[in-house]
């Protein structure tokens, strides 16, 4: 074989491996039909001890929320918050620290600041507000 001949069975063979390449990662179009329902998974329920967790209030607070030397006890929070005082705290922790208590939580703990949860659905703060109010 020349090289010219070399050349062009190297492309032939390397077109043809990457159009077959091509037709398996290829994604189907769903046909569209006008009473065509699309089965979506449900969202699951998450729990508040769940939401809690998952967003690491335990990682400061500890794991009963009772507090550590990193975070205050979430424990009888009701008479300082009402439900939509708490979740607009919990979305901007740094706005509404205001009164005395807060400024014994910055002698307290130093180091530690709460963190913002703004990109937090409002619905699932509004299920960790109902959990530390009851």
């Amino acid at each position: 074989m020349t090289k010219p001949q070399i050349w062009i069975a190297a492309f032939l063979t390397l077109f043809i491996v990457l159009f077959m390449l091509q037709k398996l990662t290829e994604e189907k179009d769903v046909p569209n039909k006008p009473n065509m329902v699309l089965k979506s998974e449900p969202e699951k329920e998450v729990t508040p001890e769940g939401l809690i967790s998952s967003l690491g209030c335990v990682t400061c607070h500890g794991g009963d929320l009772s507090g550590t030397s990193n975070g205050p006890s979430l424990k009888n929070i009701k008479q300082y918050w009402s439900r939509d005082n708490l979740i607009n705290y919990l979305r901007n922790p740094q706005a509404n620290m205001n009164g005395d208590r807060f400024t014994e939580y910055k002698k307290r703990f130093p180091n530690f600041l709460m963190p913002s949860f703004g990109n937090v659905d409002v619905k699932k703060l509004g299920k960790i507000a109902d959990y530390l109010l009851k």
